[in-house]
């Protein structure tokens, strides 16, 4: 299932084809192993104010969100091997390194987070 990720400040889709992780499994997993995502993917997890970069093998930029999905902390081209904290992070989404400067994200920006056409997490750009 894919949800897109908005970024309501400039109003602009950020990705098309993100994916939550749910299950421990994929919590436990994340982007492990993988060669790559595309600019178009992201990935989602709820209750993880900390990620590691263990065995992944290309650098990921890291937003953090709070309760009202505000954009809190992005650690920028994050590099394997390495960990991150964010006190106060209720979301926190991985993609591919260098996408959340070359797409304006920046702190204090509210984000958006949709699955086919509806609304789960965010606010409403009045």
């Amino acid at each position: 299932m894919y949800f897109e990720v908005i970024n309501q400040n400039t109003n602009t889709v950020l990705f098309k084809k993100a994916r939550k992780a749910t299950t421990l499994f994929q919590r436990l997993l994340g982007l492990m192993f993988k060669k790559g995502i595309s600019e178009e993917e992201a990935l989602i997890f709820y209750n993880e104010p900390s990620i590691h970069t263990f065995f992944m093998r290309f650098p990921i930029d890291v937003i953090f969100l709070d309760r009202n999905m505000r954009v809190i902390r992005i650690c920028r081209e994050l590099k394997p091997a390495r960990v991150v904290f964010c006190k106060g992070a209720f979301c926190t989404i991985e993609c591919s390194g260098g996408l959340a400067s070359s797409k304006g994200v920046k702190e204090n920006h509210a984000i958006r987070i949709k699955e086919l056409g509806q609304e789960t997490f965010g606010h409403h750009k009045d």
